[in-house]
């Protein structure tokens, strides 16, 4: 199942069968105090500089997030989206449970965004999947609803099911739906990562959607993190994970060794390019 992502004129395709897609995740002040204090003073100059980076080093599609405390973010995500997407021709990925502000995005935004997310909350529903139908976009699946994040892989797929269906009862096709099978860390419980990976074998199996990955939340609280963040790429990516919001500066070479293992890079191409572009 092909899932399409547009900026004006770039297009991202998420697939099984396809190079892993990498969402650059550093535009989000959440533990990022020099983003945030940026954020609040529209010094739009850093945000430009974290997008050009983060292409750079070989992201796909940018995830955007201005979720800074007593900011406006029905006018601020627009305003930031817009300049990011004059920035650099990468897709983008709305990251924002407000409606009034995915919508305010949606509507100044070229080309087909990914929104970043819904749930299995009925709030969420009920205030997300019209919006995403409204202006074509694809929109992220989380697997937790109003009773929380299931601890077990069956449990999190009926959600990714029920998910799936609202969407469809709108209109929204399968292949606009990517699911996030949802990651915690192996810090607080050494069954969170294995619960991941049985939740993305099932969720394929079921429906062959697109899954994403908020990769780096599964090493939090521990030490070096970076080198679980890698492991936990590489087995998440061969159980059948088909894009993350993660790192792309610290990833990409991972990632990109994957995929070569994985036979998806023909002649080793994609990681011979990246290899010889961050090394010259």
């Amino acid at each position: 199942m092909k899932t399409l992502i547009q900026s004006k004129t770039n297009d991202v395709v998420i697939d099984i069968d396809s190079p892993f897609v990498i969402i650059g995740e550093k535009i989000n002040p959440t533990g990022r105090k020099k983003l945030a204090a940026a954020l609040k003073e529209s010094n739009y100059d850093y945000v430009k500089d974290l997008a050009i980076r983060q292409v750079n080093a070989g992201a796909d599609i940018l995830d955007i997030n201005v979720g800074v405390p007593g900011a406006d973010e029905v006018t601020l995500l627009p305003e930031v989206a817009k300049i990011v997407s004059e920035t650099v021709d990468v897709p983008l990925c709305l990251d924002s449970a407000n409606r009034d502000a995915l919508a305010a995005a949606l509507a100044v935004l070229p080309g087909k965004p990914l929104v970043n997310s819904v749930n299995g909350e009925e709030s969420s529903l009920k205030a997300v999947l019209p919006v995403v139908k409204e202006y074509g976009a694809s929109v992220i699946g989380l697997v937790m609803d109003d009773n929380g994040i299931p601890a077990d892989a069956e449990s999190r797929v009926v959600i990714a099911d029920k998910i799936i269906s609202r969407a469809a009862k709108l209109g929204i096709s399968e292949d606009d739906i990517v699911i996030d099978p949802l990651v915690l860390t192996v810090g607080a419980d050494s069954n969170a990562g294995r619960i991941t990976l049985e939740t993305i074998r099932l969720v394929q199996k079921e429906f062959g959607v697109n899954i994403n990955l908020g990769a780096s939340n599964v090493s939090f609280g521990l030490p070096d993190r970076h080198v679980i963040n890698q492991a936990f790429l590489s087995v998440a990516i061969g159980a059948g994970a088909t894009c993350a919001i993660t790192d792309p500066i610290k990833l990409t070479s991972a990632i990109r060794a994957t995929d070569l293992l994985l036979g998806r890079d023909t002649s080793g191409m994609r990681y011979l390019k990246y290899w010889r572009a961050q090394n010259s």
